[in-house]
């Protein structure tokens, strides 16, 4: 959906016949220029209305890219939060300190995955990475500002335990401070007006 409606059959024409990509070659996938998969990520994070929705001839498709990533990363900087797969402890850390909430377990960090165990050649791979440009460029974007926000949040836990610890050891020097009061001779019982200082007293 983009400003209310979907996209008609020449805006978004099918890249296969049938209901779903089923049978088709990875070839096949890369070679269609209407293939959603392209780029998805910046395509679910900007803001479509800017280029026309899925209207291509709206603009130049130079500057098409150009306003969707910038669109995309706008809307990634507005987040409160978000994580990244690779960077889970990381991801678990920013989470708890941003809404101050706590996990009863530890984020677990898995670095194998499905498409780790798929073969595919350079010249394939090259191709991908172009098709996918503009989310490459958005990933690196999110990985920095995601350090950045990790580095920050980090700062400020230091800086917490250190004004702590400070309240800390002044709240211990001014007990250490404070007058004592003479210790009672061992076997001697208080008399009436001595107790009667003490309760004036409190």
């Amino acid at each position: 959906m983009c400003d209310g409606r979907t996209p008609t059959p020449e805006e978004l024409p099918p890249c296969y016949e049938g209901t779903d990509w089923s049978g088709c070659t990875l070839q096949e996938f890369m070679d269609c220029p209407y293939n959603l998969a392209n780029n998805r990520q910046v395509r679910m994070l900007a803001d479509l209305s800017l280029v026309g929705c899925y209207n291509l001839s709206f603009i130049p498709e130079a500057k098409r890219a150009q306003l969707l990533l910038e669109s995309a990363k706008k809307n990634l900087r507005g987040m409160a939060f978000f994580g990244l797969t690779e960077f889970q402890r990381k991801t678990q850390y920013l989470f708890e300190r941003t809404f101050n909430l706590k996990f009863i377990r530890p984020f677990m960090q898995y670095n194998s995955t499905r498409a780790g165990g798929v073969e595919v050649d350079e010249d394939t791979i090259r191709r991908i990475e172009e098709l996918n440009d503009l989310d490459m460029q958005l990933y690196d974007y999110a990985k920095d500002l995601f350090q950045q926000r990790y580095q920050y949040k980090r700062q400020l836990e230091r800086r917490e335990q250190r004004l702590k610890s400070r309240e800390e050891r002044l709240l211990h020097r001014a007990k250490e401070a404070l007058p004592r009061e003479d210790a009672e001779e061992p076997g001697r019982v208080p008399t009436e007006d001595y107790m009667s200082h003490i309760i004036e007293k409190w």
